[in-house]
């Protein structure tokens, strides 16, 4: 990356929050492990591989007794808030740490495979967009909407304009602050970050990312995600 090129200040928060209940495992799934490190070392490690990632916000659940053990806790880079019910609670107790940054990056804990070329095209937005965005991969596969018992196919999902929302997501401090607020006050459904400016009239754009960022959701996501992590080791060091 080219040194002389200037960057606003960006925080992170990272809602960790968490139980995992579908890794079918005795920890949440941001502290399963890859070789020697979890998948929130992982994540946390990719985002500060760019220069304008100068602290990271972590959300964690009130009864979280493994992220002193990790060596993160002793990063100055890495402060921690405790966490909410919900994704948006967390992201907010985030954000009200944060006072000296222009933009907030979002980024799931269990994401480990997040790409620097990835991340540097997102961050290249603050220098051209008022809104933000989000890391997105086009639909490839068919998609089917079920009917309202899910048991049978409904119809064909026409899927040209459809994108997979990944994370990170970045937006200007104030703006998703407001709009993560009003949502959150409205009782609106906040999925995701982008949701809460969606809900508020704005239009955040699409950034196109690679489709191997996976989210460890589920068992068999952790072997994909070891796979992708330890291709890229080959491929950067041959």
């Amino acid at each position: 990356m080219n040194s002389t090129v200037s960057f606003p200040d960006v925080i992170a928060v990272v809602p960790a929050a968490g139980i995992g209940s579908r890794m079918q495992s005795d920890r949440p799934k941001q502290y399963m492990t890859i070789g020697q490190r979890t998948l929130l070392e992982y994540s946390i490690a990719s985002l500060f591989s760019h220069p304008a990632i100068t602290k990271v916000v972590v959300a964690l659940h009130p009864q979280d007794d493994q992220f002193l053990t990790l060596p993160l806790a002793a990063d100055p880079r890495v402060i921690t808030v405790i966490g909410g019910d919900t994704r948006a609670e967390s992201v907010a107790a985030g954000l009200g740490v944060i006072n000296d940054a222009d933009w907030v990056l979002v980024h799931d804990a269990a994401r480990p495979c997040l790409h620097p070329r990835d991340l540097a095209r997102l961050i290249a937005l603050t220098a051209e967009s008022p809104v933000g965005g989000i890391l997105a991969a086009p639909v490839n596969d068919t998609m089917k909407r079920a009917t309202a018992d899910r048991r049978d196919i409904a119809h064909t999902v026409d899927r040209e304009s459809l994108w997979h929302a990944l994370t990170p997501q970045l937006f200007p401090r104030q703006l998703l602050i407001q709009c993560l607020s009003r949502a959150m006050s409205d009782g609106a459904e906040i999925t995701d970050e982008a949701s809460a400016l969606e809900y508020c009239g704005y239009h955040p754009q699409l950034v196109p990312g690679r489709s191997d960022n996976i989210k460890v959701t589920r068992p068999e996501d952790l072997a994909l995600a070891d796979f992708f992590l330890t291709r890229r080791q080959t491929e950067e060091n041959p």
